[in-house]
């Protein structure tokens, strides 16, 4: 019964844990290892609460270890991303978790971004979130507020109509082809950002590239390049990919905001691709 329980419960900690860290990889090893202390921790009466509270504690752990390292990161880090290879296709975690999401979880505290996932996403009580993260109910309470205004602040939306943003995207795509400077400008956010993360790895954009006609201008040479672009649904909504020498190469994610693409990020290193093994449809 404590397997079936597990079996049924596991595709949900994997989102909470995703949630918290913004790594596919990490968020997998946090729940297996969640398995091996369930293994030794006899009878448990409801596996999937012990089991969300346990994940949601070593990630928030894991997270706090990961921030120190990704200070000495060498150039921006961004999430990783869940990728499938039919943009028809929805994502298999949550469909709330979207790319732009988790870019803006990472201004957050680890404390600030577990209250809000917990509470906020999954629902849980502060009383629950509380024993997470090592605090009070009342001051589990004002973390979720001050995460809840910064993702308020800066993230669009977290409804985002998946054909709208299709839209938006392939027209976006379709300036970009054509070399149209000024169509791509128009379609950008006046602050659009685009942001690389090569994980070291050379010839990469080390820093991101703010406004509309220095991002139209960077983007423009990419697709100068003439690699193609593969359609593929990036944490559930439209995003490309690039393949090189039978690999994914690159994953880009766009944040569409008001008919107009607010952010380009470009997943380049390695580490973040080696899940993806085919993009091809079909």
């Amino acid at each position: 019964m404590t397997a079936d329980a597990w079996t049924a419960a596991r595709p949900r900690l994997v989102r909470v844990a995703y949630a918290i860290l913004g790594s596919v990889a990490e968020a997998e090893d946090v729940v297996s290892e969640c398995w091996l202390k369930l293994a030794r921790a006899g009878p448990v009466h409801d596996v999937e609460a012990w089991a969300v509270v346990t994940v949601a504690r070593a990630a928030t752990d894991v997270l706090r270890s990961a921030r120190m390292r990704r200070e000495t990161y060498p150039g921006p880090w961004l999430p990783e991303p869940v990728v499938t290879a039919d943009p028809a296709d929805r994502v298999t975690l949550d469909e709330r978790i979207g790319y732009a999401l988790l870019v803006v979880l990472e201004l957050l505290t680890p404390a600030e971004r577990t209250a809000w996932v917990l509470h906020d996403l999954f629902g849980l009580p502060f009383e629950e979130v509380a024993t997470v993260v090592g605090r009070t109910p009342a001051a589990v309470r004002q973390l979720a507020v001050r995460a809840r205004r910064h993702v308020r602040d800066r993230t669009p939306r977290l409804d985002i109509d998946p054909d709208q943003h299709r839209r938006v995207v392939q027209r976006f795509l379709a300036a970009a082809a054509g070399g149209r400077l000024g169509d791509l400008v128009a379609m950008l956010d006046p602050d659009a950002v685009v942001t690389s993360d090569g994980g070291g790895r050379t010839g990469n954009a080390r820093r991101p590239v703010h406004g509309a006609p220095r991002a139209a201008r960077f983007l423009l040479a990419l697709a100068a390049k003439g690699e193609p672009l593969i359609p593929v649904t990036v944490n559930g909504l439209l995003g490309m990919a690039v393949h090189r020498d039978g690999r994914v190469d690159t994953v880009i994610a766009f944040t569409v905001a008001a008919d107009r693409i607010q952010r380009v990020d470009l997943i380049r290193a390695p580490g973040k691709l080696a899940r993806i093994h085919r993009t091809e449809p079909g």
